[in-house]
């Protein structure tokens, strides 16, 4: 059997905002992640809200890998204000960065018109075998940004589990 036929792994979704972790805001990117990523043959764990605190953002992350999921993407708080730390919180628990591939959220979510995805300052790399993936916040930059990753996340996620394609 293929595997694009058969489920890509685990993923975790960690939403970054001080008003819905504080329960002050209702409107998560979360359910619009899940939808995403179960399209994509990922079944999802869960979504965990954080406020904008590296600390708090980082323990999210060490949960979610220490948990063994094979995706964790992040929502939010990639921007230039003050409390957008998550690529700082992320930068202390990745192993590798693959720069490609953040860059490449970036231009593309430019060029579809989401402009917080086009100056996100995320990260995207590797945690022991759990793939991190920093998407700014907004919708549009959620829906460009995993319509980017549907193409390079199987890839990513093979390479980490040992499977060669053949």
């Amino acid at each position: 059997m293929e595997r694009s036929a058969q489920r890509l792994g685990r993923a975790l979704i960690v939403v970054v905002d001080d008003r819905i972790a504080h329960g002050e805001h209702d409107d998560s990117p979360g359910p619009l992640v899940t939808e995403l990523l179960e399209e994509a043959g990922f079944i999802v764990d869960g979504t965990v809200a954080v406020a904008g605190e590296v600390v708090d953002i980082r323990n999210a992350l060490n949960t979610a890998v220490i948990g063994g999921v094979d995706l964790v993407v992040t929502v939010g708080g990639t921007g230039l204000l003050p409390r957008d730390v998550t690529p700082d919180a992320t930068q202390g628990v990745l192993d590798k960065r693959i720069p490609g591939i953040a860059e490449a959220l970036r231009s593309s979510g430019l060029a579809a018109g989401a402009v917080d995805a086009g100056i996100s300052r995320g990260l995207v790399g590797v945690s022991g075998s759990t793939l991190v993936v920093n998407l700014a916040g907004s919708r549009a930059a959620v829906r460009d940004g995993m319509a980017t990753l549907s193409s390079l996340v199987p890839y990513v996620i093979g390479e980490l589990s040992g499977w060669d394609g053949n």
